[in-house]
């Protein structure tokens, strides 16, 4: 079987089917990405559009900014005696809370891009499947660490010095960036279930709002009432929050890390596999 194409002189040249076909497909096809490389690559599609829209910084600079000001300056005298003896409890705490705040903006992204059709052209990719998933994380963690730095350079400036020193301070922000990666997937969750980003957004705040308030962040649990202390020193926020205060104050308060370990675990053994079923049938 031939086709006919044309010359230079205008004359019609005979080609044949096998010939074209060799032309067309690849003798040998290109290496299926690793799970590690597709994810990576997914982290950094995150990145890029952290940079053609920088305006995503916002919520993870100035309104962690604007937290630590308020909270200090307004309550600090109340609560400690004075906005410099606040501050060092208070700082471990607004962080932890701000951090665990933005995560919401994960499923919002998922959101979008359902409602875009990207992921309808991701899904047709040879690709591990969970890498797109994976990716969002990732690239959200960079987020988390700017808002971490931010948080600690207005610290610093404004008397905050923590005794656990550098070590202290970045182990502190590691194990703060682990919970809220598994911490996320509960978002990706409501990304692909909910229908419109302002749902997402809607019922993300209804959850975060009572998990972040009502914990130790800002106050010590034995000010309030049994029945709340019950449920606050249980909070996995205030685990998260005190193994954070302890670790950047020169401690190592081992209970606290290995409760937010756990509950880390739980969420993504929980909700990874929920998410995943969600996006395999979306």
């Amino acid at each position: 079987m031939s086709t006919a194409t044309s010359t230079a002189g205008g004359e019609l040249s005979s080609v044949s089917t096998e010939s074209l076909a060799a032309l067309l497909i690849a003798k040998q096809r290109p290496p299926r990405p690793s799970a590690l490389s597709a994810s990576l690559t997914f982290g950094w599609r995150a990145i890029l559009k952290i940079k053609h829209v920088p305006e995503q910084l916002f919520d993870v600079t100035a309104f962690p900014i604007m937290n630590l000001l308020m909270f200090t300056y307004l309550f600090g005298g109340a609560l400690a005696g004075s906005p410099g003896d606040y501050i060092q409890f208070v700082l471990p705490g607004i962080l932890v809370m701000s951090v665990v705040m933005i995560t919401m903006y994960t499923g919002v992204s998922v959101n979008i891009d359902i409602e875009k059709g990207v992921f309808d052209r991701i899904r047709s990719l040879p690709i591990w499947r969970p890498s797109a998933m994976v990716g969002y994380l990732l690239g959200d963690a960079l987020r988390y660490t700017i808002a971490s730095v931010v948080m600690l350079s207005v610290g610093l400036l404004l008397g905050y010095r923590p005794d656990g020193g550098f070590v202290g301070v970045v182990a502190g922000i590691a194990l703060l960036l682990l919970f809220s990666f598994a911490f996320s997937w509960i978002w990706t969750m409501f990304g692909l279930m909910l229908r419109t980003e302002k749902s997402v957004m809607s019922v993300s705040m209804m959850v975060i709002f009572p998990l972040t308030f009502l914990s130790n962040v800002f106050v010590d649990p034995r000010t309030m009432p049994g029945w709340l202390q019950a449920f606050v020193n249980n909070s996995p926020i205030t685990h998260l929050a005190s193994a954070v205060r302890g670790l950047m104050a020169g401690d190592w308060p081992g209970v606290e890390i290995a409760w937010t370990l756990g509950w880390a675990g739980a969420l993504l053994l929980v909700f990874g596999p929920v998410t995943m079923r969600l996006y395999n049938r979306k």
